[in-house]
């Protein structure tokens, strides 16, 4: 049980976790839509089989308020909700995230440890240099990981993203790190890579993306994307596809 709920905690996305660098604007503006993965994979973690994840944000001078979710195609995958408040300022950027998933807890029971709560909440800070976006997160409360003591590990995640253009494609290059011990990240049930989490230090993401729009008719396009993820820690290995509407 406590193995399943570890694994429901890892969930999250990538579109909430990394907020974009933008311009305050002077009105109020709003936006909805999905994407449908093949695979759930996340932070170099194998999080579930084909998913679709609605969002919906508001923003407004820089603050954002946004929601985002995650349902499998397998109805054993676990099902999530997230909320995330965020600042914007030119490259600059702050959040706090309310991640939950169900399989435990109700969603109004909140406290420490996974028995208690399905709920972690994770802070966030980075900036966006253009040619490269740093960005630092750390859990500060609900059902966070442990260190090798067993005490709680503000288990955190770093990560470095760098975009740019090639053979008319959009890419990113991401590598990600856990600062520190914790039981939180990479957890690995494979026979040949048994893995209790990060016992410090260690690359757990390292990611190649590209994304480009498919036509379908003259007046209408499907953006799409495909990523592939490797994680030195658990020796895993992903190939994912989407698109977005």
């Amino acid at each position: 049980m406590k193995r399943s709920i570890r694994k429901a905690i890892l969930l999250s996305s990538m579109a909430m976790a990394i907020p974009a660098m933008s311009i305050a604007q002077d009105k109020v503006e709003a936006s909805i839509g999905a994407d449908l993965v093949s695979g759930y994979i996340w932070r170099g973690q194998d999080l579930g089989s084909a998913s679709i994840q609605p969002s919906l944000s508001v923003s407004y001078k820089g603050f954002s308020l946004g929601a985002w979710g995650s349902v499998g195609i397998d109805k054993d995958d676990t099902k999530e909700l997230d909320f995330t408040l965020g600042y914007n300022t030119g490259g600059f950027s702050v959040s706090v995230t309310d991640y939950w998933f169900n399989g435990g807890p109700g969603y109004f029971h909140y406290g420490s440890g996974p028995v208690s709560t399905n709920h972690v909440f994770e802070a966030q800070i980075g900036y966006d240099f253009g040619p490269l976006a740093l960005n630092w997160y750390t859990n500060f409360a609900g059902a966070d990981g442990v260190n090798k003591d067993d005490d709680r590990a503000y288990s955190s995640y770093i990560s470095a993203t760098v975009p740019f253009k090639l053979a008319g494609l959009e890419w990113t290059a991401e590598v990600g790190a856990t600062p520190w011990a914790t039981d939180f990240y990479n957890y690995s049930d494979t026979e040949s890579m048994k893995c209790n989490g990060s016992n410090g230090l260690a690359v757990c993401d390292i990611s190649l993306g590209a994304a480009k729009e498919i036509k379908i008719t003259d007046t209408f396009s499907v953006p799409a994307f495909a990523k592939v993820t490797m994680n030195p820690r658990t020796e895993g290995a992903y190939f994912v596809f989407g698109l977005s509407f």
